[in-house]
């Protein structure tokens, strides 16, 4: 694997700054204190004991390690059987893997994940979510994107 010190870097770069971020909201912010930043986004500390927007929250932080390590072990397969032209995707690959392990620290250190983004307009409001869980998002988004390229290529061919 031609470009691994690359994946490398980008999942640590993820998982260092994320890891940074919450120590900072962790020591100089409240629970559930709220900063505005923009007129349309806050820092606002809280805690997930779930994953995404809460869910499974009742298993305990056990299961979700353990699901969390399951999907990143599947994730890094994927990563690694995914031919190496594919630059998109595997850049996608990494950003989850990143996230994940960003957000799996989180789970075995204190039980839940730390969030403290919040989008949000006068009349609307968006899950609290962290940089993980966009690395995460945005990474899922273009192993889609790099899928889709890729489908339309195919198609071109024929």
């Amino acid at each position: 694997m031609k470009r691994l010190p690359t994946a490398i870097a980008t999942v640590g770069a993820i998982v260092a700054i994320d890891q940074a971020i919450k120590i900072g909201v962790e020591q100089l912010m409240d629970y559930q204190e709220r900063i505005a930043l923009l007129p349309f986004l806050d820092l606002f500390l809280t805690y997930n004991p779930g994953i995404a927007f809460s869910m499974l929250s009742g298993l305990g932080a056990g299961p979700l390690i353990a699901i969390s390590v399951a999907v990143s072990a599947f994730v890094t397969w994927l990563w690694v059987s995914s031919p190496p032209e594919r630059v998109i995707a595997h850049f996608g690959f990494a950003l989850i893997i990143g996230g994940a392990i960003g957000n799996l620290i989180d789970r075995v250190l204190y039980g839940h994940v730390i969030d403290y983004f919040l989008f949000h307009t006068p009349g609307w409001s968006f899950a609290i979510f962290n940089l993980a869980d966009a690395a995460i998002t945005v990474g899922a988004g273009l192993v889609i994107l790099d899928e889709l390229l890729q489908w339309r290529s195919g198609r071109k061919a024929d």
